[in-house]
């Protein structure tokens, strides 16, 4: 018998494997592109093959010669065959590899800022202790003053991350008794320093005071850096807006009709340009593409995607079957993948079929649905009775970036209905805008907003408002808004609204 946590070890060994089939096919594997599966006495081994990601049954496990043999099974014992998984990098120096790697483009950041800046001195180059992801250095100007610095040497986190990080980092520094820091310059290359000059632009005078936005040029020849202008928020609406592109049409293809109807009041499809995704509770489970003029439909969740065929409709009838008995408050396995994944999306649909459990003055837009597929960001769109727009952000767990991401996603839509993007779109039919700026609405369990939630939103400039929302932690069975503020000022708790 397999032993599961062993064999999990064995993967963890090496980050690259090479998994070469019986056919002799070989595929590259990373792995974090493998799973592995305890369940009813089995393991199943999954990983991503010709025809996308799959789990078989893992029958045995040998080693040879440093090389895993694999003898794995589909369904049913079907198309059982020997899997070998040749490593090819070790985690521990591929590690090594990486932070060396990262290392060197901090010093190639700290090269570019003595370049762009006379009389600077780099005093310390590190990569921050919890991750390793962030570049860390501390510079001395020709004024004598230190100053922080802080960039991204994965080129992966968002702007909003950083700023967060960056605030956060300029805090210990403050405080430290030898040679404390009062000032932080985020680094970073042209498209990131833009909106990062775009997110500080959305924060009070006194907020966006200490810190200092850095482009970097990183050309073949010597790198270099300059400090970009603070904008306003006049400045933002100066840009062309982003075009809104909506679906030529909303209606529901023939499978998507048939597979909502069994499950009608939980099921509901985001459309998109090529087709829909339809989600049980806000998880998605089923996927139908428009190609050539006939219908595709994929089903299964997370990264399993079986193709939808005459022969395995059972098998989505079961699917929808396990999501009834689990993605469900009344679950006797809170534990179960199926009642755990996607739980932003889960209250998302919640509040979609009837937005008034948040606030009886809000209505949703009639095509929301669209509206969120252009966008990809925003949880809901909605507009107030006296016609006000309202972002509403919902989180189900602590996040520090998220006053940040709000601020961002609300300078994109005020842009736009600046410019009477919105208002042409119809995404209210014939309700009428307000020329007000929109309101923020972000919605949480109460005991998940981050520590620094307060903070940051406090940091925001007058006309971004913003208003926080705390939902009864039973929000699974039931919307219940226990407490609200509004960050211009006013605190409302313990109300039922």
């Amino acid at each position: 018998m397999v032993d599961h946590e062993q064999f999990s070890r064995m993967l963890d060994s090496h980050f690259e494997w090479l998994a070469v089939r019986e056919s002799g096919r070989s595929i590259p594997l990373r792995r974090d592109e493998m799973e592995v599966e305890n369940g009813n006495g089995r393991v199943r081994f999954g990983f991503v093959g010709d025809g996308g990601f799959a789990f078989y049954g893992l029958r045995a496990v040998a080693e040879e010669d440093g090389d895993l043999v694999l003898e794995i099974a589909g369904e049913f014992g079907r198309n059982a065959e020997t899997l070998r998984l040749i490593p090819r990098t070790s985690a521990a120096e591929l590690s090594a590899n990486i932070e060396l790697a990262r290392l060197m483009k901090a010093n190639e950041l700290a090269t570019a800022l003595r370049n762009g800046f006379a009389g600077l001195k780099v005093v310390r180059v590190a990569l921050s202790r919890d991750n390793a992801r962030l570049a860390q250095i501390v510079v001395r100007g020709a004024d004598g003053i230190h100053r922080a610095v802080l960039a991204d040497v994965t080129a992966s986190a968002s702007h909003e991350s950083l700023l967060a990080s960056a605030m956060n980092w300029l805090d210990r520094l403050r405080i430290r008794k030898k040679e404390p820091i009062s000032e932080v310059w985020i680094a970073a290359e042209k498209r990131q320093a833009r909106n990062l000059q775009k997110l500080l632009a959305m924060l009070t005078h006194a907020a966006r005071a200490s810190v200092n936005i850095v482009e970097i040029t990183l050309p073949d020849a010597e790198p270099t850096a300059k400090s970009l202008r603070q904008w306003t928020l006049s400045d933002l609406w100066r840009e062309k807006a982003k075009k809104l592109t909506l679906p030529a049409s909303f209606e529901l293809s023939e499978i998507a009709r048939k597979v909502t109807a069994a499950a009608p009041d939980d099921i509901d499809v985001i459309f998109s340009k090529h087709g829909e995704t339809l989600r049980y509770r806000g998880l998605a489970f089923a996927r139908v593409r428009r190609m050539m003029g006939q219908e595709k439909a994929w089903f299964g969740t997370e990264k399993k995607r079986t193709p939808l065929v005459p022969d395995n409709l059972s098998e989505l009838e079961k699917l929808i079957s396990e999501l009834q008995l689990h993605r469900t408050a009344e679950t006797d396995d809170k534990r179960h993948d199926l009642y755990r994944l996607a739980p932003e999306s889960w209250l998302e649909s919640m509040l979609k079929r009837n937005i008034k459990l948040l606030d009886p003055n809000l209505i949703l837009s009639p095509i929301y649905n669209q509206f969120k597929a252009a966008t990809d960001k925003i949880d809901l769109l909605a507009i107030r009775r006296d016609g006000r727009l309202v972002i509403i952000e919902l989180k189900t767990a602590p996040d520090r970036e998220t006053v940040f991401q709000a601020a961002d996603y609300w300078r994109k839509i005020e842009h736009q209905r600046r410019r009477g993007i919105l208002a042409k779109a119809n995404l209210f039919g014939n309700l009428t805008i307000l020329d007000q700026p929109a309101l923020i609405y972000v919605v949480a369990p109460a005991l998940s907003f981050h520590y620094r939630f307060e903070e940051y939103a406090a940091s925001l400039a007058k006309e971004v408002e913003l208003w926080r929302w705390e939902l009864h932690e039973g929000w699974r069975e039931e919307i219940k808004v226990i407490a609200r503020k509004n960050y211009s000022g006013r605190w409302l708790g313990n109300t039922n609204l």
